[in-house]
């Protein structure tokens, strides 16, 4: 096969179990990642997807969280210290690749969940409209692969929600709790999908 296919029709192979001119690939590397290539020869202004030559991706993605204030808490030169929509404090450094430092969390216990909970509702303004109106026909004419993305389960809940320990311990002492927040997050990201 010596055609050169879009990214479209590369990943339509793939899930289809055909034959492509060879496998898609994608990255989603961190800003520090980005910074330390164009240290080493990436022109600035380049997208990476352009310079190492990968697929394009289109990403729906929705607002399925509790939508807490936001703040920065704290910022130095080397790291930032910021509390989040969904209601986790978080420091991560700047200008270093690494996986956030998460320090509290808003939703602790089953009444703090419900609280959020109550927050957490399929709303169309949860949609950037707009942006996607704008971004489809280009992802359309550049051929890009269109995704939607879930943000919801264990990775969702340990970080953003409620931390690494306590969905640890709630898996022995009330799973069912995890279970509900599980579902809620999935059932919101659902019905703004199904919007889109």
């Amino acid at each position: 096969m010596s055609t050169t296919m879009t990214s479209h029709e590369r990943f339509a192979r793939m899930f289809a179990h055909r034959e492509a001119d060879r496998v898609p690939i994608i990255d989603d590397p961190w800003g520090a990642t980005i910074e330390r290539w164009q240290r080493e020869g990436m022109p600035e202004g380049v997208s990476f997807v352009d310079f190492f030559d990968l697929d394009r991706l289109g990403n729906i993605g929705v607002d399925n969280g509790p939508r807490w204030p936001t703040e920065t808490v704290e910022e130095t030169d080397d790291y930032i210290t910021v509390k989040t929509a969904w209601g986790a404090v978080l420091r991560n450094w700047k200008h270093i690749a690494s996986t956030p430092e998460f320090l509290d969390f808003t939703i602790v216990d089953r009444d703090s969940w419900a609280r959020a909970k109550a927050r957490m509702t399929p709303d169309r303004d949860r949609v950037d409209w707009a942006g996607l109106a704008k971004a489809y026909p280009v992802w359309r004419k550049e051929g890009a692969w269109v995704q939607a993305g879930g943000w919801f389960g264990f990775d969702v809940t340990h970080s953003w929600m409620v931390g690494t320990e306590r969905v640890l311990m709630a898996m022995v002492d009330d799973p069912e709790w995890l279970v509900e927040m599980w579902s809620h997050q999935l059932e919101t990201n659902l019905a703004l999908l199904d919007q889109v």
